[in-house]
């Protein structure tokens, strides 16, 4: 917004990454405590080695995820009232955009543990592919390209 100050630019733009944040953390949430549970159930026991390899890349992707994702908030917490929010917005910004790639990745790596439980890992591999994909252009590759073009646009 052109009308507002730096200090009021500042606080509507940590206002929207807290906002961000509280879209993305309740999904990496329910996947985590539902990750939580997976080997203590039968069925696990009987997953093969790469199942439970990918279970396991599964489980840490988004206990990073998790980190990554709480982590502005409690850097704002422990950083409070120092008059350093440019930094926590920067810093908020790195963490929040390494969250979602782990997340990606997690919700990527629990596509192929299911689908390889239920149909042939090639299956499985593909459709994770197709998974990793589809995140990856929604989540990165279109708003970096209107990132690109926007900078072209200014020149």
């Amino acid at each position: 917004m052109a009308d507002e100050s730096k200090d009021e630019r500042l606080n509507r733009e940590l206002i929207e990454l807290l906002n961000e944040l509280r879209v993305a953390l309740p999904g990496v949430q329910v996947l985590f405590a539902f990750l939580l549970g997976v080997p203590f159930t039968q069925r696990f026991a009987q997953a093969t080695g790469l199942q439970k390899d990918a279970y396991f890349f599964t489980f840490l992707c988004t206990a990073a995820a998790t980190a990554l994702l709480i982590a502005p908030s409690a850097y704002h917490r422990l950083t409070w009232r120092q008059g350093d929010k440019e930094h926590l917005l920067k810093v908020g910004n790195a963490f929040t955009i390494a969250g979602t790639f782990f997340l990606a990745v997690a919700i990527s790596a629990a596509v192929f543990v299911v689908t390889d439980l239920l149909f042939a890992t090639t299956t499985a591999a593909l459709l994770t592919g197709a998974t990793a994909a589809f995140y990856a252009l929604f989540w990165y590759v279109l708003p970096l390209l209107r990132r690109l073009s926007r900078a072209g646009e200014s020149r």
